[in-house]
């Protein structure tokens, strides 16, 4: 699972996700990627259920480049605990997703496989998104 080496703080706030993506909104490395509708936070197991489901499907073939890490550790208190007594311990790491958010891209390999394993990816993910392509330059 992705976590970060180290953090400066070992609990942080929820915070609000707001707006769309105005950075990592670009296919730069690949030449297809799938591409964040909705706003979320992504949890590692996730985006590592999806990276795996698109090796598997091309087969190691072509480059993948996963755009987001999980670095936003969220927290849970115990079930039937009483209010106070402080925050919860951290449960899983998070990405905080927003829409139109690049969360992999693929390159090296022919469009329609590189689409179906990005289609099959997406079905690993609790959020709706779509294929984008790299614009051509004529």
């Amino acid at each position: 699972m992705l976590s970060p080496k180290r953090v400066a703080h070992r609990k942080v706030q929820r915070g609000r996700i707001k707006g769309n993506a105005t950075r990592d909104n670009t296919v730069d490395f690949g030449d297809i990627a799938l591409v964040a509708l909705d706003s979320t936070w992504l949890a590692a197991k996730h985006i590592e259920a999806a990276r795996v489901a698109i090796n598997r499907c091309i087969s190691r073939q072509g480059q993948v480049w996963t755009r987001v890490f999980p670095d936003k550790p969220i927290s849970k208190k115990p079930a039937e605990t009483r209010m106070g007594k402080g925050k919860g311990a951290p449960e899983f790491w998070a990405a905080p997703i927003k829409p139109g958010m690049i969360l992999f891209e693929i390159g090296g390999i022919e469009k329609t496989l590189a689409e179906k394993a990005l289609h099959l990816a997406a079905s690993k993910l609790p959020i709706k998104t779509r294929v984008a392509f790299r614009p051509t330059v004529d």
